[in-house]
């Protein structure tokens, strides 16, 4: 394959992308503020003289859960930045443009099964500057050998990335009962491996029509799972408790304005169903991914045990 460029290599995706990418033979370039020129200094000459055949656009400000980025921070990263390098590659003579959005681009929370066809209404700033993003790509009017890709993947996780998978983990470690196991929900992960996998996939074949992408494991895990995977892999008891969850709800409402450990907050996050549909890309594809949801989470899991 021809050289590749990838910006964000330093964040989790990157990292794990460009060893991926050079292990099957692809030349890289990384661009980063750490790796090589910086963002602003990629022009159409730029990518001409480097040869680049295609455009991994990873770089982001990721969602603060906290709350502490200023709002501004979103747009100038995940919106102006992606305007700037998608600029460049339209001058030059890249052909291929992959973008990695986010689920969050559409819908925040989700009724059933989240395809391409909902209708988005993101909530945060975050979400708000991915989509702003996506419509300024698909708003161009692209030269017949161009191809651009957006991504929209779900919750990605991976070994060395604990993120959101990681109070649940502790709870498990410490041999905490899992208390909310009333509540039987559905989500959607997504395996690293197998976001590097589509990425590879789309970069290399020319018979993947361009456009929107939603990009999930294959199978749904509910919370409860999840837990029974963690204790597996810690060779801990699954032990889970169906505390009624009208007492679970009440407790969380105390939470808002008390100093305990679950908040109607963390209880959405930890009960509510978000189930992506990744069918258009996997009948683009015509390939299964390689990586099916329990195994890569048992993979993302192990590799915890070794950092603790």
């Amino acid at each position: 394959m021809k050289r590749i460029a990838i910006t964000g290599v330093s964040g989790f995706v990157g990292a794990n992308l460009l060893p991926y990418l050079k292990e099957r033979g692809v030349d890289t370039i990384p661009l980063s503020r750490t790796f090589g020129p910086g963002y602003d200094a990629v022009d159409a000459v730029f990518l001409n003289q480097q040869s680049v055949y295609g455009i991994v656009h990873l770089a982001g400000k990721a969602h603060d859960l906290r709350k502490e980025v200023n709002s501004a921070e979103y747009y100038e990263v995940n919106t102006e930045l992606t305007k700037r390098l998608f600029d460049a590659f339209l001058e030059s003579d890249s052909e291929v443009f992959v973008y990695l959005s986010s689920v969050k681009a559409i819908a925040d929370r989700v009724e059933g099964a989240l395809t391409e066809t909902h209708i988005p209404k993101p909530l945060t700033d975050y979400g708000k500057s991915k989509l702003a993003a996506e419509t300024y790509l698909q708003q161009a009017i692209l030269p017949p050998r161009k191809r651009v890709y957006i991504l929209r993947p779900c919750m990605i996780h991976g070994p060395g990335n604990k993120g959101n998978l990681n109070l649940l983990y502790q709870v498990v470690k410490r041999g905490i009962p899992y208390p909310l196991a009333a509540f039987d929900n559905q989500r959607s992960f997504l395996s690293v491996e197998n976001l590097c996998f589509v990425i590879q996939e789309l970069l290399q074949r020319k018979d993947i029509a361009p456009g929107v992408y939603h990009i999930a494991d294959d199978q749904c895990l509910s919370t409860n799972e999840v837990v029974e995977i963690i204790a597996d892999v810690l060779g801990k008891r699954k032990r889970l408790i169906a505390i009624p969850a009208s007492w679970i709800r009440a407790i969380a409402r105390a939470g808002n304005y008390l100093p305990l450990p679950l908040n109607t907050e963390r209880l959405q996050k930890l009960t509510e169903d978000y189930v992506v549909d990744n069918r258009k890309l996997i009948e683009a594809l015509q390939k299964k991914l390689p990586v099916d949801a329990g195994t890569g989470l048992k993979k993302t899991i192990s590799s915890f045990t070794y950092v603790d």
